[in-house]
C-alpha cells in the first residue's frame, strides 16, 4: 500500500497537469484525470499514471475511483480542480452550456466526493481539496453562472468540511486569481454574440477585459499553474491546513475590497470596466 495516494481532476494542462507533476516530485502516488487521448500521453510522461475522465460522466467518476482503490488500497487525497469558465450576459446564454458549467465544475466534485467519502472515512484520514477560484467570493457581471458554480463549490465545502472533521478527513479550498493558462481562452471564446441588442456592449466590454486580464497588460498580475501547484502541496501537507488558500496578489486585493465595500458601491466599481446595459 502506498503511503500517500492522489485522484486529481482536469490534469489536461494548466493548474491540473502542474499539480500533478509537483505531487510525483513530492514522492506521491498521482492518479490524474483527463477528458482526451492526447492529454493522457502527457500525463504519463510526467510519471503520474493517466485516467480517462469526465467528471460529468458518472460511469468514469465510479470507474476512477475503483481503480485506485483497487490498485493501491486507499486514498490520501481527492484533488476535484476539473474547470471552465463560461460567460457572457444571463439572457443570452444557452442553458444546455450552463449544465454543462455546472456539472462540471460542480456537480462533478460533489460526485467525486460522495465516491471517495466512504474509504476516507473507514480509513479516518483523507483530504478533500475543491479548487474554487476569487470568483467564488465575489462576481463579475458576464459570468454569472461560472460564479454560481463556484460559490455553490464553497458553500458545499463549509457544509462538508463540519459533516467530515468528526472521521479525520480535511476540507479545503484554493481559491486562485487569475491564472496563466488555457482557462483565459476557453473563457474568451465562450463570450458568444449577443442575441439581444441591448447587451451588445457588454458583451464586448467581457470580452476586453477577459483578453486584458488573460492575454494583455493583466496578464502581469497572473499567477502561474505553478503557483497554484505549490499551494496545493503546502496545503495537502500540512498537519493543520487552513480551510481556504487565496492565491495571487489580484484576488488578496479584489477579495478584500469586495469585503470593505457595500453592494451599491461594488456595483459603482464595476461599472468603471463593464458596460452597464440598458435601453437605448
Amino acid at each position: 500500500m502506498t503511503s500517500r495516494v492522489a485522484l486529481v481532476t482536469g490534469c489536461s494542462s494548466g493548474i491540473g497537469l502542474a499539480l500533478a507533476e509537483a505531487l510525483v516530485a513530492s514522492d506521491w502516488c498521482v492518479y490524474a484525470g483527463a477528458r482526451d487521448s492526447e492529454a493522457l500521453g502527457r500525463i504519463e510522461s510526467i510519471g503520474a499514471r493517466a485516467v480517462r475522465l469526465d467528471v460529468c460522466e458518472a460511469h468514469e467518476c465510479e470507474a476512477a475511483v475503483a481503480r485506485v482503490l483497487a490498485e493501491e488500497g486507499s486514498l490520501s487525497a481527492l484533488v476535484n480542480n476539473a474547470g471552465f469558465g463560461l460567460h457572457g450576459a444571463i439572457e443570452c446564454t444557452d442553458l444546455e452550456s450552463v449544465r454543462r458549467q455546472l456539472e462540471t465544475n460542480f456537480v462533478g466534485a460533489a460526485r467525486l466526493t460522495q465516491l471517495v467519502l466512504p474509504t476516507m472515512r473507514a480509513q479516518r484520514s483523507g483530504t478533500i481539496l475543491n479548487m474554487s477560484s476569487m470568483g467564488g467570493r465575489l462576481s463579475f457581471p458576464g459570468g454569472a453562472f461560472y460564479h454560481a458554480s463556484k460559490h455553490a463549490l464553497e458553500a458545499f465545502s463549509d457544509v462538508l468540511r463540519f459533516e467530515v472533521a468528526g472521521f479525520g478527513i480535511r476540507v479545503v479550498v484554493v481559491e486562485p486569481g487569475p491564472v496563466a493558462s488555457h482557462f483565459g481562452a476557453t473563457g474568451i471564446e465562450s463570450v458568444a454574440h449577443a442575441e439581444v441588442a441591448e447587451y451588445t456592449a457588454l458583451h464586448e466590454s467581457i470580452r476586453a477585459g477577459l483578453t486584458s486580464t488573460f492575454e494583455g497588460p493583466g496578464s502581469e498580475r497572473s499567477s502561474t499553474p505553478e503557483d497554484v501547484a505549490r499551494i496545493c502541496i503546502e496545503a495537502l501537507e500540512s498537519d493543520a491546513p487552513r480551510t481556504r488558500y487565496v492565491v495571487g496578489r489580484m484576488a488578496e486585493d479584489l477579495i478584500r475590497q469586495r469585503s470593505e465595500m457595500n453592494d451599491a458601491d461594488w456595483d459603482g466599481f464595476l461599472e468603471n470596466l463593464y458596460a452597464r446595459p440598458s435601453i437605448p
